[in-house]
C-alpha cells in the first residue's frame, strides 16, 4: 500500500476528493494539518499547499473514529499522550479539550486539530557518520544533537537499522529501542512499520528510563537505542545501561555539545565524557545532515 493510500484510509470522503485534485506528490509530503474551521495546510517538499477546505468538528471525529476503528476508548493510552499511530507508521497528533483524571490527562475530547505526520524513511542517511561513531566494529556511546526539524529521528533510524543488519563498518546485533513517542518503529498494532533492521526489539509507546531497564533485563541488547533524551531518569537509565556493558545510541535537542554541557541534567553526562561520540546535525536540503562529528571532549573528529 502506498503512502497515499495508507494516509486516505482515515480521511473523510469530501476531504480526501479536495487533496486529491492538488495532484501532490505524496513522496515529498511530510504533514497534514487539520484544524477545526480553518484551511487545511498539506506540507510538500518544503513547501505550504493551503488548501480552501474549512473542515467542521464532525469531520475530525470521522477522522478519529477511522483511526481507532470506532473504538477510541480502546486506544485511551495512546490518545491521552495525543497522538496515535496508524497503519504505515504516519503519526496522528491530535489537540482538543483534555480530561483529567487526579491531575493525570486520561483522554481527549472534542478534538479541535488533527496534524498527520507522514513516516519518513531516508535509508543511507548514516553512510557517513559510520566512519566516526565505530571502531573495531563496535559503536561508540553515540549522542546525536540537532535543533528540531533536522532530522535526527531519521537519522537514529538509520543508524538502528545498519547497526542491526550489520554493515562494513559494525558487526550485525541486536538493538533495543524505547520508542517513547512511536517516531523510530512507527508501530501499529505492535509491529514495526518502518526498517528496524532484523535483530531490533520495540518497546513502543513506553517511558524511555522505565523501558531501556526492561530492555536489559529481559532481551539482553548489544546496543540499547532511544530518541530526545532530557530527563534525570533518562539519564539514570543511560548510566546504568553503559554498567551492564550496552552501547548507546540517543538523539537530544540542542544546537552544540557546548549548549549541552551546560545543561544541568545532560551537562553532567558530558563532563564526565560519558559518551564517545556527538554527531551534531543543522538544516539543509534533507533530513540527517552532519554539521560536524566530535570526540567526548567536544572536539572535531572531521
Amino acid at each position: 500500500m502506498s503512502k497515499r493510500e495508507e494516509i486516505f484510509r482515515i480521511l473523510p470522503e469530501r476531504l480526501k476528493s479536495v487533496i486529491g485534485k492538488r495532484n501532490l506528490d505524496f513522496d515529498q509530503v511530510t504533514e497534514i494539518c487539520i484544524r477545526v474551521g480553518r484551511p487545511v495546510c498539506v506540507y510538500e517538499g518544503g513547501r505550504e499547499v493551503r488548501l480552501d477546505y474549512f473542515p467542521g468538528r464532525e469531520e475530525l471525529k470521522e477522522i478519529v473514529n477511522f483511526m481507532s476503528r470506532y473504538s477510541p476508548y480502546a486506544f485511551e493510552e495512546e490518545m491521552r499522550k495525543g497522538f496515535l499511530t496508524i497503519e504505515g507508521g504516519h503519526r496522528v497528533g491530535m489537540a482538543g479539550k483534555a480530561i483529567t483524571e487526579r491531575d493525570r490527562v486520561k483522554n481527549l475530547r472534542y478534538v479541535s486539530s488533527v496534524h498527520i505526520r507522514a513516516a519518513h524513511e531516508v535509508k543511507g542517511c548514516a553512510d557517513r557518520v559510520f566512519p566516526y561513531i565505530t571502531n573495531q566494529k563496535e559503536l561508540y556511546h553515540t549522542m546525536i544533537i540537532s535543533p528540531p526539524g533536522c532530522g535526527k529521528t531519521t537519522l537514529l533510524r538509520d543508524i538502528i537499522r545498519q547497526v542491526s543488519d550489520g554493515n562494513s563498518y559494525v558487526k550485525g546485533c541486536t538493538v533495543g529501542i524505547v520508542d517513547e513517542r512511536s517516531e523510530i518503529a512507527g508501530c501499529y498494532l505492535g509491529a514495526a512499520q518502518n526498517d528496524i533492521g532484523l535483530r531490533s526489539d520495540v518497546l513502543d509507546a513506553c517511558p524511555k528510563a522505565e523501558g531501556m531497564l526492561m530492555l536489559i533485563r529481559s532481551m539482553t541488547p548489544k546496543v540499547v537505542a532511544a530518541d530526545e533524551i532530557g530527563t534525570k531518569e533518562d539519564v539514570e537509565a543511560i548510566e546504568y545501561a553503559m554498567h551492564c556493558g550496552c552501547r548507546i545510541l540517543v538523539t537530544a535537542h540542542g544546537n552544540s555539545v557546548q549548549e549541552l554541557r551546560k545543561k544541568p541534567v545532560l551537562g553532567r553526562m558530558i563532563q564526565e565524557e560519558r559518551f564517545e561520540r556527538y554527531s551534531v546535525l543543522k538544516q539543509g536540503d534533507r533530513p540527517g545532515m552532519t554539521e560536524g562529528i566530535y570526540d567526548r571532549r567536544g572536539q572535531p573528529c572531521c
